[in-house]
């Protein structure tokens, strides 16, 4: 069994999602490309996400992990009300990570959130992956 695997049921399943009105989706595509070709199942909601579609996507997909790209500057508004709302509806087992332009001092409120890692600008492909691949829950 590969390192990408969740168990034998099935691989990792993540969700990449663009939420609120960032237009710039070139690094989430990419970010989604790079784990679909590791071998994890990706799911891309594409551009202008409000919260409330990205957990109705998290819930439907049965995801362990939920990435949120984020440029505008509205993480600290839209990641824990994301994060809430998948907690919320009783998905509790999932590794949230946040990726874009984020300042410094706004990691410690989006860890606070329950944001396990954050990825800035310079973050390799094989960082992301390798975070996913050792910190993803495990379901049976």
């Amino acid at each position: 069994m590969s390192s990408t695997q969740n168990t034998e049921l099935g691989k990792v399943r993540v969700l990449i999602a663009k939420p609120g009105l960032d237009g710039h989706d070139r690094g989430a595509k990419v970010i989604a490309r790079a784990l679909r070709d590791a071998g994890f199942e990706v799911i891309y909601t594409g551009l202008h996400q409000t919260p409330e579609m990205i957990v109705n996507a998290a819930i439907e997909e049965d995801v362990q992990v939920v990435g949120l790209s984020i440029l505008s500057g509205a993480h600290n508004a839209l990641v824990p009300e994301v994060i809430g709302g998948i907690q919320s509806a009783g998905l509790t087992d999932v590794l949230y990570l946040v990726g874009g332009i984020i300042p410094e001092e706004d990691n410690d409120l989006l860890r606070k959130a329950g944001v396990h890692m954050v990825f800035t600008p310079g973050a390799s492909l094989v960082e992301v992956i390798e975070y996913i691949r050792k910190n993803s829950p495990r379901r049976d």
